[in-house]
């Protein structure tokens, strides 16, 4: 009964004109994100959070949450009508949904990934509601020691599924780590790794550095590829699903909401895991498995439905630890952070308007893009034709903009143009960025946490150990690494 008590508290703070107004742009900006091939929701996150410096702490994360489940939402779009992925978690919907478009059936194929991902995020959404309360009662017991192991955990799981070597995210991590020791150490007051630069004494900004790798390096990247668009361009209709295609998708879509729910908590796990891992489920448990990438309509229900269902999935250890699983969470953490609010056990005592109007006003938002999605793909097509050349000088003004209007200060364009030139060339020597954008974002707790522990362990290491909760985490981290270890060594001895 308390949680439907306070659901309503969280209705009237995302029914609200302005919240719900900035939700609605939220989700037509998220939206639009998918569609446009190269461009993901942590780039347009990172451009659109400096404009939310003005705005209340609650209105600034629903928008730039709508924008992360928009943008699932999109992706969706480009995969079927050019069959190339709008976002990274809509790769597997190409397989079927463009064949799907070649027969004939794009809006059959579109109408389905739009009420896949509306019924996946609605029952993500309720499983947040449900999992976030008692999880947070139970990370009350967490002490220093506990978060510094979770956070050890989450760097460890963020590494261990990233989709290149374990070692190079492992690298990534520590720059990462790194990057965030720069400032001025808050128990010393000791200036540490600024070389004499004044202006690093208050560290690395997060948002240049954010903007830079997801945003200017997205544009040199995309530069660099001649990204062939062949859109789909025969007339588009019959949007709602058969009864057939219903039956046939009905048990994809609740396996795949439950199966993207609880990796979408996983630290690392995250809707692109989640949608391959659906896919290849799917196809073990069909009866015809050789269907698969011909056009069948499960290999679009499911993976939408995973995909959808882990964006939800994710803001559960956000909110309720304050520890990010993902790079778009990790921007989340930031911007919560900006706002002067904390993410974690005590926030629904603390600020129980802010946590259930953000679970509230993703009830909203996913009604809202079932509305706009349906309607709406006829100018997603045209958008998907306006060339690239065009559309990457707007995105690196935004960039630049965004970046001088954090602090007025021209050194953080000159940060954002580093990150983003060396984000472009860690994609091609196969470094992905996740690692580095996590551990940046929670280094400085991570570093407090561990010098809190050992100051309540008279300096020994144990605390680490002697504590249940901490030692299982670290039991968990080193049983990850020597998997990962082990799992390389095999193709070698056979």
């Amino acid at each position: 009964m308390d949680v439907l008590q306070h659901l309503i508290v969280g209705f009237r703070v995302a029914l609200e004109p302005m919240n719900l107004l900035l939700c609605f742009l939220g989700c037509l900006g998220g939206t639009l994100v998918g569609v446009l091939p190269g461009f993901g929701p942590t780039a347009a996150m990172a451009l659109l959070l400096p404009g939310t410096f003005h705005l209340s702490p609650v209105s600034a994360i629903i928008m730039l949450s709508g924008i992360y489940y928009g943008a699932m939402y999109g992706g969706s779009t480009t995969s079927i009508l050019v069959n190339i992925p709008g976002e990274t978690a809509s790769v597997m919907t190409c397989l079927d949904g463009y064949q799907m478009a070649r027969k004939g059936r794009a809006g059959p194929a579109l109408g389905m990934a739009a009420f896949a991902s509306f019924i996946a995020g609605t029952i993500g959404v309720i499983g947040l509601m449900l999992l976030a309360p008692p999880l947070a009662r139970f990370a009350l017991k967490f002490g220093p020691p506990e978060y510094f192991s979770l956070m050890l955990l989450g760097l460890t799981m963020v590494s261990y599924l990233s989709q290149g070597s374990m070692i190079k995210a492992f690298i990534m991590a520590g720059l990462g780590l790194l990057l965030s020791f720069i400032g001025t150490d808050i128990i010393s007051g000791v200036s540490r790794f600024t070389f004499d630069f004044m202006e690093l004494r208050e560290g690395v900004g997060i948002i240049p550095v954010l903007m830079g790798v997801f945003g200017v390096g997205e544009i040199l990247s995309n530069a660099e590829e001649e990204m062939g668009r062949e859109v789909f361009t025969q007339k588009i209709k019959g949007l709602l699903p058969s009864l057939k295609d219903w039956m046939d998708s009905k048990w994809a879509l609740i396996r795949g909401a439950l199966l993207g729910f609880f990796l979408g908590i996983l630290p690392g796990g995250g809707a692109a895991i989640a949608s391959f891992m659906d896919y290849a489920l799917e196809k073990r448990l069909s009866k015809h498995p050789e269907l698969f990438g011909t056009g069948t309509i499960v290999g679009v229900a499911g993976p939408e439905s995973a995909n959808n269902s882990a964006t939800a999935g994710a803001f559960i250890p956000l909110l309720t630890l304050g520890i990010p699983g993902n790079a778009v969470t990790a921007l989340l953490l930031g911007a919560f952070m900006i706002h002067g609010t904390q993410p974690g056990p005590l926030m629904m005592q603390r600020t129980p308007d802010l946590f259930w109007g953000i679970i509230a006003s993703m009830y909203v938002g996913n009604i809202i893009l079932l509305i706009l999605n349906l309607p709406l793909i006829g100018m997603w097509v045209r958008i998907l034709k306006i060339p690239y050349p065009i559309l990457s000088p707007l995105i690196l003004l935004f960039c630049i903009v965004g970046a001088y209007s954090l602090n007025g200060n021209l050194w953080d364009i000159a940060i954002m143009i580093f990150f983003g030139v060396l984000g472009h060339v860690m994609r091609k020597a196969g470094f992905e960025g996740a690692p580095m954008i996590l551990s940046l974002v929670i280094g400085q707790m991570f570093e407090n946490a561990f010098r809190q522990s050992l100051l309540i362990g008279d300096g020994s290491f144990l605390i680490f150990i002697r504590r249940p909760i901490s030692a299982a985490l670290i039991a968990i981290s080193v049983f990850l690494i020597f998997t990962a270890a082990f799992r390389r060594k095999i193709p070698q001895t056979n």
